[in-house]
């Protein structure tokens, strides 16, 4: 929903209804988006290369597993980094 919709939406028990259903919407948008942010700008995969179907999907699912060990990553070398020396 646009922003202007959203804050025109009424005070009453539905506009909060509402409102609670585009932040759920919202949530869920937000974690679907965040693999495709890290495959598109850490990794790099932005144009299709076009070397058949089966060679595309293998490196997608390889690009996609690794999204998945970068938060990973990320948690590990905090917690590295918190110990005391």
């Amino acid at each position: 929903m646009k922003r202007s919709k959203r804050k025109a939406l009424p005070k009453n028990k539905l506009g909060r209804l509402l409102e609670k259903l585009e932040h759920l919407k919202a949530s869920v948008r937000a974690k679907v988006e965040h693999p495709f942010h890290v495959i598109k700008n850490l990794f790099r995969h932005r144009k299709t290369r076009y070397r058949g179907l089966a060679e595309n999907t293998a490196q997608l699912f390889t690009l996609f597993g690794f999204a998945n060990l970068v938060p990973a990553g990320r948690r590990f070398t905090i917690t590295e980094s918190r110990r005391a020396s």
